[in-house]
């Protein structure tokens, strides 16, 4: 067989919301304190996204997936344009200059705006991590319950935390079952037959291809509507989807001390040794 006759390698899609299968201390961790962890590294990141922070995080990220044995096949496949685009934008970056600066022959270049550069994509790269680690070892109907935990102190300010936590988790349920709705849309467009027909022809042919195409995405989406309204009724109402009781176990206090610890270490290193070093250069 050739290499021309050989089947084209078919590209990994994006897959979220949907745990990978596994018993691990990861997968068994609170919802809540998942979400909890996720938002006190995201308030660290924001105010303080230095090198350092970042590659703490990204280190508790790593040894969380080995722990949950997340396979590398979860991984979506990189596009080439992608690439493309980040190298052209580390080239336009490295043109705004700043520290530090090295020369090559008779030139100086500043190397700033492309560590800034460096940084932002390193930082974008850990946070699309740590939200897909979540999405991997989290079940979804596990999330309403914790939210309706810990939004439980809200409700003596008459705020509809319970009614905000069930309509959380029909999102997230229904977002997986519509992203493959609109797939089965859009390969059953795809086998249609190319148009020949002149370029206003087929512009028009276009755009009624895309009025019929979202007509049936909204059809889809109402039926797939009716379908959950009806078992969340036969399952005794909305009520019970966050009334699971639910709260933080033993191996929760021990996963906030870890990321405590570890980001707290790297914040005091940013702070210290590392801002030092850099005022200095």
């Amino acid at each position: 067989m050739t290499a021309a006759s050989s089947p084209r390698k078919q590209p990994r899609q994006v897959v979220l919301l949907r745990p990978v299968p596994g018993q691990t201390v990861i997968h068994d961790l609170w919802a809540g304190s998942k979400l909890l962890i996720v938002a006190g590294i995201g308030v660290l990141l924001t105010f303080y996204p230095g090198w350092v922070p970042i590659g703490a995080v990204a280190l508790m990220i790593f040894a969380a997936t080995v722990l949950a044995r997340i396979p590398r096949g979860v991984l979506p496949t990189v596009p080439r344009w992608l690439w493309l685009l980040l190298a052209l934008g580390a080239l336009t970056a490295t043109f705004a200059g700043g520290s530090p600066v090295i020369g090559v022959g008779s030139a100086e270049i500043g190397l700033g705006g492309l560590l800034n550069f460096l940084r932002i994509t390193a930082l974008s790269i850990v946070l699309l991590g740590l939200g897909g680690l979540v999405s991997w070892t989290t079940n979804v109907a596990e999330v309403a319950p914790a939210v309706a935990t810990l939004g439980r102190p809200l409700r003596r300010l008459r705020i509809p935390v319970d009614d905000w936590a069930v309509t959380l988790a029909l999102a997230l349920r229904a977002f997986p079952m519509l992203i493959d709705e609109f797939r089965v849309l859009y390969a059953a467009r795809q086998l249609r037959p190319k148009s020949v027909d002149a370029t206003g022809a087929r512009r028009r042919q276009w755009a009624s291809e895309l009025i019929d195409l979202l007509a049936a995405a909204i059809t889809v989406a109402l039926r797939r509507a009716d379908e959950m309204g009806d078992a969340i009724t036969a399952r005794g109402g909305a009520g019970q989807i966050s009334a699971a009781p639910t709260r933080p176990r033993r191996r929760d206090w021990v996963a906030f001390a870890v990321v405590v610890v570890v980001c707290g270490g790297a914040l005091a290193l940013e702070l210290t040794v590392w801002g030092t070093s850099g005022m200095r250069r």
